[in-house]
């Protein structure tokens, strides 16, 4: 039993408590379930314009929550708080593109057979879709699956990172004020003993994740032994190639936004950089140079840019992969030393002479540091972007844009490159990696077909 656990959340900006929360009991959490099924089966049957237009007034709620919501999401995790008003910004978007293209996305498709006769594809809801999200975006990560998953009629289920406790809770008022029926989204306080019972529960009827590889792993397995759709959005390391003919001022830019955005702590953030090199030189005076100008402090305060890690264990284990990277030949231009003081600070910190065998090559560092790598030419540094494991995202910087864009259609062994850019997500677009960072898609409109019985009414000639 759960009963006597709790969740304490900490702000990582001066390590002080914010709130204690109390785990729910097992008996509680079968509740919880019983309730969002019996919601459930009423859902399915509204039609696509009920809930489009209950999934438009949940964007425009979460617009009135604008303060309180980034405010919260700042105290709980550390990001500046303009990025965290971005992230409302963008929760809010998906609302309203969802609303917009739901009902047109999952309408009946009429069919004429092939062998003669006629046919109907209809995408019917199949039940509560439980997720597993993470805290480096408390919001979005959220809205991500459990709105789509709504427009296709089905139940949601969350269990929210512990650290952003408040954040997942604060977003259920949000939708039942916004009129969504009761217990059709619950955001469960639960353990992880707790989270695989749900798994095994007969009403589940999906899962969806975002978090580490390991975790991936661990849930896929869990989840596919009980005959189960999953969806695993993963880590990354993800490769940002500058090439000769780059314009290296944007590309600097926009590398070093890649990096810190969101204090370094994002799956699909610009991580190694395979610079050519023609222009290696050239990209790292400048490229270093404006990682040191980067204000780091309260995240409250408008005039910094990034604030502190998470958790003071994100910034033990991100340190320890710069020592160990250090330690195997790689050498520290800027940063590189734990902040001294309240709060989970890391330094900006760029390493050079990074090669296979090194943690920065090798793995995700999930934080503000920087790898530089330097390539041949084009056909080393496409070499080197592949040269992973992972394969969520990453980046081209050509003047040549239809170069680029071969590169990236043909060549990038990754589920999204943005060109001469850095982007997080648009609801436009499908998210998603392939490799170790997972499978399955989200936005884009494929997210809302992920969790749906495809399902074929056929008549007879």
């Amino acid at each position: 039993m759960t009963k006597d656990k709790t969740i304490t959340t900490i702000n990582p900006a001066t390590g002080e408590k914010i709130e204690t929360y109390h785990y729910i009991t097992d008996s509680e959490l079968n509740s919880n379930i019983e309730k969002c099924q019996k919601a459930f089966l009423e859902w399915r049957h509204e039609t696509l314009e009920k809930r489009a237009e209950v999934i438009n007034a949940i964007g425009k709620k979460i617009v009135e929550y604008k303060d309180e919501l980034s405010e919260l999401m700042t105290k709980e995790m550390g990001k500046p708080l303009s990025q965290s008003y971005d992230e409302v910004e963008l929760c809010a978007g998906i609302c309203e593109y969802t609303a917009k293209t739901g009902p047109i996305e999952l309408k009946d498709e009429n069919k004429e057979l092939a062998l003669g006769g006629k046919g109907i594809v209809t995408y019917s809801p199949i039940g509560i879709i439980y997720g597993i999200q993470p805290w480096n975006y408390p919001s979005y990560q959220v809205i991500r699956y459990a709105i789509v998953n709504l427009m296709a009629g089905n139940g949601v289920l969350l269990k929210h990172a512990s650290n952003v406790t408040g954040t997942g809770l604060l977003l259920e008022k949000i939708f039942i004020e916004a009129s969504l029926p009761k217990n059709l989204f619950k955001t469960l306080l639960i353990s992880h003993d707790q989270s695989d019972e749900i798994i095994k529960h007969k009403s589940i009827r999906g899962v969806t994740l975002t978090g580490s590889s390991k975790a991936g792993r661990n849930i896929g397995q869990k989840a596919t032994a009980e005959l189960k759709k999953v969806v695993l959005e993963l880590g990354s390391n993800d490769a940002y190639i500058v090439l000769e003919d780059a314009d290296i001022e944007l590309a600097v830019e926009k590398c070093v936004l890649g990096r810190i955005y969101n204090n370094g702590e994002t799956c699909i953030a610009a991580k190694r950089f395979v610079i050519v090199d023609a222009v290696y030189d050239k990209f790292k005076e400048a490229f270093v140079k404006a990682m040191k100008d980067v204000k780091v402090g309260n995240p409250l305060d408008d005039n910094n840019e990034m604030g502190p890690m998470a958790r003071e264990d994100l910034r033990e284990t991100l340190h320890d992969q710069v020592i160990k990277s250090v330690e195997k030949g790689a050498k520290i231009l800027c940063g590189g030393t734990i902040t001294e003081g309240k709060g989970y600070y890391y330094p900006v910190t760029v390493l050079d002479d990074v090669k296979p065998g090194q943690p920065a090559y090798d793995d995700e560092l999930f934080g503000p540091v920087a790898s530089l790598i330097k390539a041949k030419d084009t056909e080393d540094a496409m070499r080197i972007a592949n040269d992973s494991r992972f394969g969520l995202g990453g980046g081209i910087f050509s003047k040549d844009e239809e170069k680029a864009t071969k590169l990236a259609q043909d060549y990038f062994d990754t589920g999204m490159i943005f060109i001469n850019s850095f982007g997080i997500a648009d609801p436009v677009m499908p998210f998603g990696g392939v490799k170790d960072s997972g499978f399955g898609r989200e936005h884009g409109g494929f997210g809302m077909k992920e969790f749906v019985n495809i399902k074929a009414v056929t008549f007879s000639k």
